[in-house]
């Protein structure tokens, strides 16, 4: 799904919402400007630079404490994110606020926990793996990754985990009982007006910044196709594979290791565990069929042919491996792919209905969207940018290729213009109605935080402004 548009720094004062003290996980990274709190932030005043002390009890809230050296660690993540501190002052203002919002997460974790809002460890985990996943690929080596993480002060990349799944799992109830409570209705609307709106938008217009150069489009992605002979070939090379293995069938992950045609080959085919709802139909089909050691008949995808083995069972998910025999394609169905591009192209141009054309040749396997409302023209990829320069409102633009490294050929994409936007400063109109929906959410929190603090002992020991040396 293609981003909408977003702040580049929050338009208020942030209390944290729901996400709560997860904002202030330590995500890896190759810099600060990607995410990595440095110790000591960069060319940072010797007045506004706070070492991390043995742990002093900054809050307690209930029966749980928020330690000292827990706001700091926000503050330094704040920081390397892009908070401005010049000052001792502007320090002590930061971690104030820091420290309200750890005291505000706690509040919600506490409630989440008295309300017995579940949170399993599966989902926690599948979060945890997404964000290691995302944090290595800013990396070109294992050896660097690992540095980083002892550069953050963590020992071990386990060490790091747990931190993250304690905080995805804060992060997880925070969100879950703001949900049941709202089912429940015990948190209502809060009636923003036009003047608080107006408002806003003036004393935050700084922080907004100035919007991209942004464009919107419907396309008709049409994938490149092998022709019969090539797709007869792949059959007797997928059939002389499944034969071998009837006759050795412990032989199933050197097969795939030497002959699987895609990213799975160098693991024996092993595509991990997997859900309903992630693999095409037929793949699927077979995958939840099979019993573990199984190895399956020959099963035809968009992908090409498959010989499927499912290692492991457990309640809603599959372990399997597979290999895959695509049919080669070339040159040749490449330029037939053109040709029905042009044709699309030309009917649609003709007043051809979208939605039949899109119907009859967009790829919908490829996960290409039909429609991408608004998108940042910087972040284009390349093929797009280039067919899209000058391009007007309502243009059906010439059709274009697009790499599709998996099928080794080039897929050919018909679009279509429906959105255009300059850049330049955003006005009231265009941000009317983020600043209501933030102003209310903002609003309902506080209101629920402020209910459940007299409900919940709650005592702030740690005054930053008192921790300023004096002249």
């Amino acid at each position: 799904m293609m981003p909408r548009l977003s702040f580049r720094t929050p338009l208020l004062h942030p209390t944290a919402l729901m996400a709560g003290v997860a904002l202030f996980a330590t995500p890896v990274a190759r810099s600060a400007a990607q995410g990595t709190p440095p110790r000591t932030p960069p060319a940072a005043k010797a007045d506004t630079v706070k070492v991390l002390p043995l742990d002093g009890i900054a809050a307690v809230v209930g029966d749980q404490v928020v330690l000292v050296s827990e706001v700091l660690s926000a503050v330094n993540t704040a920081r390397a994110r892009g908070a401005k501190v010049e000052s001792a002052r502007d320090l002590a203002k930061l971690e104030s606020q820091l420290l309200e919002q750890l005291v505000d997460a706690e509040l919600l974790v506490q409630k989440a926990k008295a309300e017995k809002v579940e949170v399993t460890d599966g989902e926690v985990q599948a979060l945890v793996d997404e964000t290691e996943r995302k944090a290595r690929s800013n990396f070109p080596s294992e050896r660097e990754f690992r540095q980083a993480l002892r550069e953050n002060g963590f020992g071990t990349v386990e060490e790091w985990r747990k931190m993250q799944f304690d905080q995805a799992k804060r992060d997880r109830l925070q969100q879950g009982i703001m949900q049941k409570l709202q089912r429940d209705g015990k948190v209502t609307a809060v009636n923003v007006t036009e003047a608080e709106i107006s408002e806003a938008f003036n004393e935050n217009k700084e922080r907004i910044g100035r919007k991209e150069a942004r464009i919107g489009l419907r396309q008709i992605v049409i994938a490149t196709k092998a022709n019969d002979a090539a797709k007869k070939r792949a059959r007797t090379r997928i059939d002389s594979l499944r034969a071998e293995l009837d006759k050795h069938p412990e032989d199933f992950e050197n097969l795939a290791k030497r002959f699987s045609m895609d990213g799975t080959a160098e693991l024996g085919g092993d595509l991990g565990w997997n859900r309903r709802g992630r693999m095409v139909p037929e793949f699927e089909r077979m995958m939840f069929a099979l019993n573990p050691g199984t190895i399956s008949p020959i099963v035809e995808t968009q992908f090409g042919y498959h010989i499927l083995r499912v290692d492991r069972v457990q309640p809603g998910e599959v372990k399997v491996r597979h290999i895959l025999i695509r049919p080669l394609m070339d040159s040749t169905d490449e330029a037939r792919t053109k040709l029905i591009a042009d044709s699309v192209a030309r009917a649609w141009r003709s007043g051809g209905s979208f939605d039949s054309l899109s119907a009859r040749f967009h790829d919908d396997a490829s996960g290409e969207e039909k429609s991408i409302p608004e998108f940042p023209r910087s972040e284009l990829p390349e093929a797009y940018r280039n067919a899209l320069e000058g391009a007007t409102l309502n243009q059906i633009v010439d059709p274009f290729p697009l790499p599709d490294p998996q099928a080794g050929v080039s897929k050919f994409v018909v679009a279509q213009v429906t959105f255009l936007d300059e850049a330049g400063e955003y006005t009231l109109a265009e941000m009317r109605q983020r600043i209501r929906d933030q102003l209310s959410e903002e609003r309902k929190m506080r209101r629920l935080i402020d209910s459940l603090k007299k409900q919940t002992y709650v005592s702030v020991r740690y005054d930053p402004i008192k921790q300023i040396p004096t002249p």
